[in-house]
């Protein structure tokens, strides 16, 4: 198969957890593997590793909090093809859990550099390649965190976690997703969590010191279904590894 042939796809934050894994699944699967990283270092290094097991996999160096970076981005990714299949947008920041009446608007905005206008920097500028492709999908890493449903169900862990950066960029996200499907009819744009609301479950990461209950496999079980989606799939969707949730 050549690089023409294969699907390709874009994964911010994959050096480790979530992005990673789902880089080796979709490597695995033949795909064409833009491995995203800010840290080049590690990059590299979960690159060599994907490669050494027999997956095509180039690392772009990756800070989506930068337009030069993503930019960069752009025109290495433009070195090996002239389309891309998939977006993940799957870099984020889970900030400080600071309760909303000691935040700080610049915590706050630090943390939406990263998990909002990342997506929408990295989204826009990847745009020409993915409306280049034959069935474009854009996946955003979102969380159940950032659904209202989920936050008015007191059952919930995340709702006695008072917290306002994390949660609220999220939500953004989700609100990001639905504005991008109904502007771009042509592009697949949907938003997962990597957790199984119904069963409040999240999986296990850096970014909760792995105390979630599912493995990175099951946690990427969402972001595969989402990649994956044939050309009569649905766009401005929400789901977890079990399904529909709600927004």
């Amino acid at each position: 198969m050549t690089n023409a042939e294969k699907t390709s796809v874009l994964i911010t934050g994959a050096n480790k957890g979530l992005g990673l894994e789902t880089a080796r699944r979709l490597g695995a699967e033949g795909w064409k593997v833009f491995l995203g990283s800010r840290d080049e270092a590690r990059g590299q290094a979960a690159a060599d590793k994907l490669a050494a097991a027999g997956a095509d996999v180039v690392m772009v160096p990756l800070d989506v909090t930068s337009d030069a970076s993503v930019a960069a981005a752009v025109r290495l990714v433009r070195e090996h093809t002239d389309r891309l299949d998939v977006l993940v947008n799957n870099a984020g920041a889970p900030g400080n859990v600071t309760p909303p009446a000691q935040a700080t608007a610049e915590e706050v905005h630090a943390v939406y550099d990263t998990n909002v206008y990342g997506p929408i920097r990295v989204t826009n500028a990847f745009l020409p390649l993915l409306q280049a492709a034959d069935n474009p999908r854009v996946v955003m890493v979102s969380s159940g965190g950032g659904s209202f449903a989920v936050m008015a169900d007191p059952t919930q862990q995340v709702t006695k976690m008072h917290e306002l950066a994390y949660s609220s960029s999220k939500a953004a996200l989700n609100m990001i997703t639905v504005r991008y499907a109904q502007a771009l009819p042509h592009v697949k744009v949907n938003a997962l969590t990597p957790g199984e609301v119904v069963n409040r479950k999240f999986t296990a990461t850096d970014m909760n010191h792995h105390t979630g209950q599912l493995t990175v496999t099951e946690g990427s079980d969402p972001i595969i279904e989402l990649a994956t989606l044939g050309e009569d799939g649905p766009s401005g969707i929400f789901i977890d590894r079990l399904g529909p949730i709600g927004w």
